[in-house]
């Protein structure tokens, strides 16, 4: 088998103290079957990034984290990449100005969608009507916007064969982010939109039995979370097909921020996923690299070692430098910063000689900040195939100074 086993906890790839010592404490806690970290792992809020965490009758909405749903679409067009690249300054000009991208942006057109008459709605009721009509309103209003972060959308060449692939990456933006700290607001017996107060990294996972009320409205509030950001990506990819005048042959979908209802061993599990796509036998995932990298669809193997990692994967090339470590501290009074280890004319000679068009991004998203993706993916050799290498040509982000209150 590929991976480790230290103190309790299978982990893949190159063990990150940090995050092992996270996954350690979400494992002496709660009705735990098994706890796992995959090659792309580091330290989170709580539960680390790329931690996986299996429980009997529990679930964790700091295990969940903020950004609730958060996963990755691609649909391969009926386009080849060259069909665009004479045009490809143009189009991500206008992708950056028609794809709505930062903290806290609405939708200049409205969308609505079926989800918004979805029963699970009657939870936040259940909390109050200002809570209800507060985080409706805004989930109306942020539907089809990216976010920030490491958050995107991108084109890509496939290298086997010159097709045109777009690829984006987001979840549940603000609508998640109000959910996931009210639940907890709750669990730690305050008011729903409560300021809580400052969390450390390092805290134990907080748990609620899905037999009780809380767990039952945290479950279906997730649930709804999850189809939010669903179709706030199935909404982007179609805006980025009329941009470019193409039309999707094949989709990849999946979240890799969720709690799934599965059966592992012959037992009902809740598997919580922070940073890590599943990978059942057949199942398809989409794991984006860098903007000076490649990505991949990928497929989950019938292995033992597959099962082993209760059909858990990356979810991306996983971070080796800190967001302040490699742009340095920000000071939001001047909009300045200091201290970074990495350059803006390093970034962009970087992403020049890989042969991208970049639009927004800072340092902190640089290709220098990740593992190399097929690392990662090497480690996994014996749980997925990799069925199709896309190499980025376009990638948008938000801009380099966007404040990020996101904790994963």
């Amino acid at each position: 088998m590929a991976y480790q086993n230290i103190d309790g906890v299978r982990v893949w790839g190159k063990p990150d103290p940090g995050a092992v010592t996270q996954a350690i404490t979400c494992a002496a806690h709660g009705n735990v079957v098994q706890a796992l970290l995959m090659a792309d792992h580091h330290k989170g809020y709580s539960q680390p990034i790329g931690g996986v965490m299996a429980y009997e009758g529990q679930i964790s909405p700091s295990g969940v984290g903020y950004d609730i749903g958060c996963g990755n679409k691609a649909v391969r067009t009926n386009l080849m990449a060259a069909d665009i690249k004479p045009r490809l300054t143009k189009i991500m000009n206008k992708l950056a100005k028609k794809v709505s991208f930062g903290v806290g942006r609405s939708n200049s057109e409205q969308v609505d969608h079926a989800l918004f008459d979805d029963p699970d709605w009657a939870v936040y009721l259940a909390v109050g009507r200002q809570e209800h009509d507060k985080l409706k309103a805004l989930a109306r209003n942020q539907l089809g916007t990216i976010g920030s972060g490491n958050h995107f959308v991108d084109l890509f060449e496939e290298e086997a064969t010159g097709r045109l692939w777009i690829g984006n990456h987001f979840g549940s933006r603000g609508f998640g982010h109000k959910t996931a700290s009210g639940f907890l607001n709750l669990a730690a017996g305050r008011a729903f939109l409560a300021n809580a107060p400052g969390e450390s990294m390092d805290q134990p996972p907080v748990l609620l039995d899905l037999s009780s009320e809380l767990g039952d409205m945290y479950y279906r509030a997730m649930r709804l979370a999850g189809q939010y950001a669903y179709a706030g990506r199935d909404y982007v990819i179609q805006q980025v097909l009329d941009l470019v005048g193409a039309e999707a042959d094949f989709a990849v979908h999946n979240h890799h921020n969720y709690a799934w209802r599965e059966t592992h061993d012959g037992r009902d599990v809740i598997v919580v996923r922070k940073g890590a796509t599943p990978s059942a036998p057949g199942q398809l995932g989409f794991i984006g690299g860098s903007m000076g990298d490649i990505s991949v669809i990928v497929r989950g193997k019938d292995t033992a070692e597959n099962r082993d990692a209760f059909y858990s994967t990356v979810h991306g090339a996983g971070r080796i430098m800190s967001r302040t470590q490699a742009a340095g501290k920000m000071n939001w009074r001047t909009r300045t910063r200091a201290g970074g280890q990495i350059s803006d004319a390093q970034m962009m000679r970087a992403v020049r000689e890989f042969g991208v068009e970049l639009r927004g991004a800072g340092t902190d998203e640089s290709p220098f900040v990740y593992r190399k993706l097929q690392q990662v993916l090497d480690a996994h050799a014996e749980t997925i195939d990799v069925l199709h290498v896309l190499r980025p040509i376009g990638v948008c982000m938000a801009g380099a100074d966007e404040f990020d209150p996101y904790k994963d």
